[in-house]
């Protein structure tokens, strides 16, 4: 079922709110809501009864609402984490992780990402918003794998750069696919930046954070041996590992933790 445009807007609204705000002040709002607005506030009015315990239902809903909210972007941000950290065929993603993906990419280059593109909602042409100092820039993500961005996609994502009042130097284009040689020109003399498939690829690697060696902090690799899964260091000479045992679980359990 689709999402109307105002309930997509409060849910967006909603979850950028609690995915900035710290578990502490999630317990002070969950609080608030459940003492406050359920108990204090009915009480110290004299309301009767029926609106008492209304108030109580209406404060314990909002409790949980901030509190489950905060849980499901924090469940949300490591998920996104993990996709930049084992995902290796890209295609495999669909249109909202791809962005996920693409946006913990810019993350990790030091930009604070919003996404703004929706499944159920138009997304003007801007998926990520991407802010760093005073710098603003906006990406536009295309999960094509077969068809080329053609030149087309190229004015119409710098129109909505003139509409949100940013120089064609602040967009930034990205795909799974490639761009055909008109579209690659138009952004050339615009200046708006272009990642296809082989860059985002290479960037992603870049992007990755592997296990450091307890020994030489060298990147270690996933083993397994007649005992059992370890990773263990790939530098020449040096006898850094980890031994995860015989529990491949355990060894998933363990690539797989949040950095």
């Amino acid at each position: 079922m689709a999402v109307s445009e105002p309930e997509g807007f409060f849910e967006r609204s909603f979850l950028t709110f609690v995915s900035r705000i710290s578990g502490l002040t999630v317990i002070a709002l969950a609080l608030l809501f459940y003492a406050g607005v359920g108990l204090i506030l009915p009480l110290t009015l004299g309301w009767s009864t029926p609106f008492l315990v209304e108030a109580n239902v209406v404060g314990t809903v909002l409790a949980a609402l901030v509190s489950i909210g905060w849980l499901a972007a924090r469940i949300q941000q490591g998920d996104r984490r993990l996709l930049l950290e084992w995902t290796t065929d890209l295609r495999r993603l669909d249109s909202s992780e791809f962005e996920w993906l693409v946006g913990e990419m810019f993350r990790r280059d030091g930009w604070k990402v919003r996404e703004t593109g929706s499944p159920d909602t138009p997304d003007g042409n801007i998926d990520l918003e991407l802010t760093r100092d005073h710098e603003r820039k906006i990406v536009q993500c295309k999960r094509w794998i077969a068809r080329r961005v053609d030149v087309d996609e190229i004015r119409r994502f710098l129109g909505t750069l003139w509409r949100e009042d940013l120089p064609r130097d602040a967009g930034i284009f990205v795909t799974l696919s490639k761009f055909t040689k008109q579209a690659r020109k138009e952004a050339r003399d615009a200046e708006l930046v272009l990642i296809d498939g082989a860059e985002l690829h290479t960037r992603i690697d870049k992007a990755r954070r592997p296990e450091p060696c307890p020994k030489c902090q060298s990147p270690m690799i996933l083993d397994r041996s007649m005992y059992g899964w370890w990773l263990r260091c790939d530098t020449g000479g040096c006898s850094g590992k980890v031994n995860l045992g015989d529990d491949a679980g355990r060894a998933i359990e363990f690539l797989l933790r949040p950095r």
